[in-house]
């Protein structure tokens, strides 16, 4: 049996499956089922043995457990949507190049960590961001959660920086979905451009048009940031809509 398929790769996850992990990761993931349970080193591991050995194949055999229909008998499981993202993250390195492996993955997204781990670890958007900020546009003012989510995840991950901050800012402030999810994403995205551009991002909260629980959201995640002195935490627990 070939390295590359998605069988050997299945057996390989199944040896390495931590019941304790699984039961864990599983309560961070409600509504999240098929879960191994095996530790994301190991994930990261496993996808780059499939990036020197042939990615795409192996792609080809997971997107197609979807395309024709997941059963009890052949489920495509969490662990295997990780190393999916991952082989396009390592295998791809360019944007051009994952642009289209990006566009047919996200709607394999289903939960906020394999959203997560993408993200950040896609970092071909870093190396052609217009580009990639084009491709961001339509998921940000999407109407499903995780596509939203995933545009700001990807925000925060590699536009967090002066050149692209008052896009970033007015894209986040357009976000009226009220899944849980996306508006976590959304506060999460203020508090990090917060810590790294402070001046900036407290005038917009001044300002902004985030509802009442994703404004005091980024709030309280502004205060559990290491990098916000004492002083400034306590500024912005002020700022709390009541």
């Amino acid at each position: 049996m070939e390295k590359t398929s998605r069988y050997a790769v299945l057996e390989k996850l199944k040896a390495s499956a931590d019941p304790a992990y699984r039961e864990f990761h599983s309560r961070l993931l409600p509504g999240t089922d098929r879960i191994l349970g095996v530790r994301t080193p190991v994930l990261r591991g496993i996808a780059k043995e499939l990036v020197r050995q042939g990615w795409r194949e192996y792609i080809n055999q997971v997107s197609l457990v979807l395309s024709e229909g997941e059963t009890a008998q052949t489920p495509l499981y969490y662990d295997e949507r990780i190393i999916w993202a991952l082989c396009i993250c390592g295998g791809c390195k360019s944007w051009e190049e994952a642009a289209p492996f990006v566009q047919d993955f996200i709607p394999v997204i289903d939960n906020w960590a394999v959203c997560d781990i993408f993200c950040g670890s896609l970092k071909a958007a870093g190396k052609c961001r217009e580009a990639a900020w084009e491709f961001l546009q339509e998921y940000l003012v999407s109407e499903k959660e995780y596509e939203i989510r995933f545009g700001l995840v990807m925000l925060l991950s590699h536009f967090a920086d002066d050149e692209y901050a008052d896009r970033a800012l007015a894209a986040i402030d357009r976000i009226r979905h009220r899944g849980y999810y996306a508006r976590m994403a959304a506060a999460w995205a203020v508090s990090v451009y917060y810590v790294k551009m402070p001046e900036r991002t407290e005038a917009y909260l001044e300002k902004c048009r985030l509802d009442d629980w994703t404004y005091n959201k980024a709030l309280q995640k502004i205060t559990e940031s290491n990098r916000v002195d004492k002083e400034t935490k306590a500024r912005i627990r002020a700022m709390k809509r009541r």
